[in-house]
């Protein structure tokens, strides 16, 4: 049972850092739900102080991630269409390879603002606020999906 277990742990911690790109998955909460489940087996014993913390990490980053990308848009003068458009543009962008991810809601934003408002010194600058966020938000998953991994290797060398 204990292999089952760290197989399951090892795919969560992998689900979990694939969704830090994807926004269809929780990232920061499956890598700890992979440290969870790890933490049931006989190959890792982590502390109870280290769940709280990195259960707040996981909790704090991703309600973080919800409000950087609309904070970015708005600092720079975007709209909901904006924020939607980029929304859609990344949902193309991930058929589109890692390139795609990064242009996909900034075209996304663009082509939403232009729709919103035919102005494309406005559109290009809303564009450049929501991939701000957009990225500033990965970048924040990605730092605590690799913490968590971080203690999932330790956990289990140890």
């Amino acid at each position: 049972m204990d292999y089952v277990l760290l197989v399951i742990a090892i795919v969560l911690m992998i689900l979990g850092i694939a969704g830090c790109l994807l926004p269809i998955l929780p990232g920061p909460p499956l890598t700890y739900l992979g440290l969870v489940v790890l933490h049931f087996t006989r190959f890792a014993d982590i502390s109870k102080n280290l769940f709280i913390i990195l259960g707040v990490v996981a909790i704090v980053v991703t309600v973080i991630d919800y409000i950087v990308p609309i904070w970015g848009t708005r600092h720079f003068g975007g709209s909901k269409y904006g924020m939607r458009g980029a929304t859609v543009g990344l949902i193309i962008g991930l058929f589109l390879g890692p390139a795609g991810i990064v242009i996909g809601p900034f075209l996304g934003a663009v082509v939403g603002e232009l729709i919103f408002r035919d102005d494309i010194k406005y559109a290009i600058k809303a564009g450049f606020g929501s991939l701000l966020g957009f990225l500033t938000g990965v970048g924040l998953k990605l730092g605590a999906a690799f913490l968590m991994t971080f203690y999932f290797v330790k956990a289990l060398i140890a």
